[in-house]
């Protein structure tokens, strides 16, 4: 196995564990914790292998592929979880950013094990933008889907629409961090601005909506 297996298996086996023995809403949000880490690596698959049937660069593929192929990924747990168990809106939202957790985590650990650890600084600000711009884009799709899946004619079109808008901002962030200088500076400011607004203002509609 590459090391991007090697780390799945070790994060994964003690949630795998940890989900067995608990009950009620805490084995939930593992799973979910542990659906957002498996969909992480199955888009790297996926990512790799369009990039290689493109002829895409490493570059290319991450401004063009992956964040359309990760956002949809990020959000088929949830569509499962909609589908077939039909939750309450509030296990709707935790869904969601429990499986954008989960991916972020994984995607952190995968970085820091490839580019080690020697700029402590630039390690620190990667993970807490990247944590923030997954989490971010999960919390825009979980109070999207608070006014929107109740309402059947707005489900499918509501949906699509906030699942472009999440690709577009995560196709941003990766362009500016891409960069050098102030865009990627930026780039990595927009997401914890985002989050921080998100918290404020997220907080409150999911509030009025319960």
């Amino acid at each position: 196995m590459s090391y991007i297996e090697n780390i799945y298996v070790c994060l994964a086996a003690p949630l795998l564990i940890s989900a067995i023995c608990m009950r009620g809403k805490g084995r939930k949000m593992v799973l979910f914790l542990l659906a957002g880490m498996t969909v992480c690596l199955l888009s790297s698959y996926i990512s790799t292998f369009l990039a290689a049937v493109q002829g895409m660069d490493r570059l290319s593929a991450s401004l063009e592929l992956t964040p359309i192929i990760e956002e949809m990924m990020k959000f088929l747990p949830v569509l499962f979880f909609l589908l077939v168990f039909e939750p309450e809106k509030h296990e709707i939202t935790d869904s969601i950013l429990m499986t954008a957790l989960g991916f972020a985590t994984f995607e952190n650990a995968c970085y820091l094990t490839n580019n080690g650890a020697e700029r402590i600084l630039h390690l620190l600000i990667r993970g807490f933008s990247t944590g923030a711009m997954h989490i971010v884009c999960g919390f825009l799709l979980a109070i999207g889907l608070l006014y929107l899946w109740n309402r059947l004619w707005l489900r499918v079109a509501g949906t699509v629409g906030l699942l472009v808008i999440a690709m577009t901002f995560h196709g941003v962030f990766n362009i500016l961090v891409s960069q050098t200088g102030l865009a990627a500076i930026i780039g990595y400011l927009i997401p914890l601005l985002t989050a921080a607004l998100s918290l404020i203002f997220g907080r409150e509609l999911y509030l009025q909506e319960e």
